[in-house]
Formats: C-alpha cells, sequence, structure tokens
C-alpha cells in the first residue's frame, strides 16, 4: 500500500511545487514587492546626430527575482502629432515618457558606440515602490505628455525629480546647495562643438537666461552631469547614519565616438579675426573690384538683416525664453537692409545720401550700446565674440561707404 502512495504523493508534491512556482514565474516589474525591486540609473553618452549630442538616460527599474527589467525614460517625441513642427518653432513641445525592456532600451546605444552606465542605487523597498508607482502612473495615456524645454524640463531633468521624488527630496536639497561648473552657454557650445556651425548659431541665438550662474541642481539637466552629481549623494542609512546612494557602478558599453571636449571652445580670438578679415576684403574690394566689394557688402547687409528678424521673432513670438532679450540684436537686426543701395551708390563711388548716414551712424551708436550693455555688473549676456566680429564689419562698410575715390 505504501509503496502504491509513494508515486502519487511524488506527484502531489510536484504539482504544489510548480502551483506555487507560476505566480513567481510570471511576476514583473508592476506587481513585484519592493523588496524585490532593484533601480539603476542608466547614463546613456552623446551621440553623432545634432539632437543625440546632450546625450540621455533612463531609469531602470529590475525584479530581482523574475529577472525582468524595464527602462523608464523620457525622451520620446511623435513628429506625427498635431502641428508638431509649428509648435516646435514657437517654443512649445510636448515630449512623452515611454518604457522598453531594458535590453531592447539598451541595444540601439550600444550599436551606434554611445556609451551606456549603469549606476545600481540604494533605495529602500518603499522607495523603489514609490518610484515605480510613480512611473507606472507617469506611463499612463493623460499622464505621458509632457511640455518639453531644452533647459529646464528635458529627458534628463524629468529622470532627476523622479528619483529625487522617491527620495524625499535629498537630491535636489544637496545639489541646489553645491555650484555647477558651467552655464547652459558654455555647456551648449563644448557639446555642440563637433559641428562648428550649429555650435555658432546657437550661440549667437542665445540671450543672457544662457549666461545665469548654475547649481548642480540646474545643470544636471545633462545626463552626464546628473550622472556625476549622485556619486557624491549621501542618503539615510535608517540606523542614523548615512551611505553613499551609489551602491555600484558599470560600464555597460563604453564609447566608441568621438568625445566632446571637457571645456566650451573660445569664440572670441576666432570670430575677432573673422571680423578684421572681413573688414579688411571689403576695403579691398572697394579699391581693386567694386562690382565684388558691392556683392561681398549686400550680402552681409542681407543676413545681418535676416538674423536680427529671426532674433526679434525668438524674443516676442515664441516660449524660447533662452533666447529672450538678445543683445545680439543691437549688433543684427532689420536697418541693415536700408543700407543695401548705398553700397551700390558707393561702389559707383557716389557720396551715400543723409537718411544712409543717420542709419550708418545708429547702427554704430547700437553697437556702442552693446558694449556698454557687456560691461554693466551682475549678469549680462556673454556675447564678446559677436561684439569682436561685429564692430569691425559695422566700422569696414561705414568707412567704404563715405570714402568717395578722387576723380581726376
Amino acid at each position: 500500500m505504501n509503496n502504491y502512495l509513494a508515486p502519487l504523493r511524488s506527484c502531489l508534491i510536484l504539482f504544489l511545487l510548480l502551483w506555487l512556482a507560476i505566480p513567481l514565474a510570471h511576476a514583473d516589474v508592476a506587481n513585484a514587492p519592493g523588496a524585490n525591486l532593484e533601480v539603476s540609473l542608466i547614463t546613456y553618452g552623446p551621440g553623432e546626430t545634432y539632437w543625440e549630442r546632450f546625450g540621455h538616460d533612463a531609469i531602470e527599474i529590475r525584479d530581482t527575482v523574475s529577472g525582468e527589467a524595464v527602462n523608464f525614460n523620457y525622451g520620446v517625441f511623435d513628429f506625427d502629432e498635431s502641428g508638431f513642427l509649428f509648435n516646435f518653432a514657437r517654443g512649445r513641445m510636448h515630449y512623452l515618457m515611454d518604457a522598453a525592456h531594458s535590453e531592447d532600451d539598451e541595444r540601439y546605444y550600444v550599436e551606434t558606440g554611445r556609451s551606456v552606465t549603469r549606476q545600481h542605487l540604494a533605495l529602500t523597498p518603499e522607495q523603489a515602490t514609490a518610484l515605480r508607482d510613480y512611473l507606472l502612473w507617469n506611463l499612463r495615456p493623460e499622464n505621458v505628455r509632457y511640455d518639453y524645454d531644452y533647459y529646464v524640463t528635458n529627458c534628463s531633468t524629468r529622470v532627476r525629480d523622479a528619483l529625487d521624488k522617491a527620495l524625499g527630496g535629498v537630491l535636489k536639497t544637496a545639489l541646489q546647495a553645491k555650484p555647477g561648473g558651467m552655464t547652459y552657454r558654455q555647456q551648449t557650445a563644448r557639446l555642440m562643438s563637433n559641428q562648428s556651425w550649429l555650435m555658432l548659431i546657437l550661440d549667437l541665438g542665445l540671450g543672457p537666461y544662457a549666461d545665469q550662474p548654475l547649481n548642480a541642481w540646474q545643470e544636471s539637466f545633462l545626463p552626464m552631469v546628473l550622472q556625476r552629481e549622485l556619486a557624491s549623494i549621501k542618503v539615510d542609512d535608517g540606523q542614523g547614519g548615512t551611505h553613499a546612494l551609489i551602491i555600484d557602478e558599470q560600464v555597460l558599453s563604453p564609447n566608441r565616438l568621438q568625445a566632446p571636449p571637457d571645456n566650451a571652445p573660445d569664440l572670441r580670438l576666432p570670430l575677432a579675426i573673422a571680423g578684421l578679415a572681413f573688414a579688411a576684403v571689403l576695403i579691398g574690394l572697394k579699391r581693386i573690384w567694386p562690382i565684388g566689394y558691392a556683392l561681398l557688402a549686400s550680402l552681409y547687409l542681407l543676413l545681418a538683416g535676416v538674423v536680427g528678424v529671426i532674433l526679434l521673432i525668438l524674443w516676442l513670438g515664441t516660449a524660447h525664453h533662452s533666447a529672450w532679450a538678445n543683445a545680439n540684436l543691437l549688433l543684427f537686426n532689420p536697418l541693415a537692409w536700408l543700407l543695401s543701395a548705398s553700397v551700390w551708390r558707393a561702389r559707383r563711388g557716389m557720396p551715400v545720401s543723409r537718411f544712409a548716414n543717420m542709419v550708418l551712424v545708429v547702427q554704430l551708436v547700437a553697437a556702442l550700446i552693446a558694449i556698454a550693455l557687456h560691461l554693466l555688473p551682475g549678469i549680462v549676456q556673454q556675447n564678446q565674440p559677436w561684439l569682436l566680429f561685429a564692430l569691425p564689419c559695422w566700422l569696414g562698410l561705414a568707412w567704404s561707404t563715405r570714402r568717395v575715390p578722387s576723380r581726376k
């Protein structure tokens, strides 16, 4: 009898073990208990395309029992959204939160040669649960969109804010008390320096907002800065002491692309040389090739006016607050278009009109005002490179239009 029941007893035990194992096998990040959750910050290095130059990051939630790991990130935008390009132009972009299995999310960055770093964070089970629940709530269709801003509300600041919320404000308190290393302008120029034309356009378009001193909390709009600053964060260990927030850091994939420089390039000397060269060429062409002089001067005046119109639109017609009150408007503005006829008169050796002389005087005074504004105390726009470029250009134009060749 006992020999007959032994196989049946074994089958029942095996069935019970399998039945108990089913919930564990199907456990996932969404319903795992906090004790089973492991939280990490995943940081991706800068890419080659201009919108990838600032890097990217995500929060990884891993269920240590089932092995499932999900990356939550805030860097998705939808080209098919109604009015996307118009909203982009006026600074009212909408970005989306997204979630994907960690391996799938990280594969693209590994394949394109961008660095992938995982920082395992020391969150309590309660903190890990609260963070997981917040991210899942944020992933709902009614909560998934947010108003994007390059410096204030982007993929890194949203990750930073989610971690700070789970940590009870520890992150914000520590980083706001620590000065940052660079301004928005310097970080932008540094990261865009591999694409010089885009770096110059962005530097020309940034106003005084981009030159304010930053603390480490503000500067963590960059994923690489947030990654670096987490190393200094201490959290409560529950026993009256503290311990490091980062348990360990692992480079999952090394960087295989050209890394951005550590410091922003100094644009003053290159643009000063460019301005002086333009003025010298302009005056030289006036003597030896008047038509070439008129064409070059007209091109400069056309571009100066176009730049001024764009700067005005950015200030008065968009939400790009980093471009507001741009002092470069004193150097490049639509007044330049009023001088186009004068350079063609000067080409033929004819004196310019009184009106054109007045416009030139107004433009030179505006350039002097821009210099005076730069010398004021306090937070001023760091546009020395464009002052050094524009002043020789305008002086060269004034000189060439006012000098009338002597006739025999």
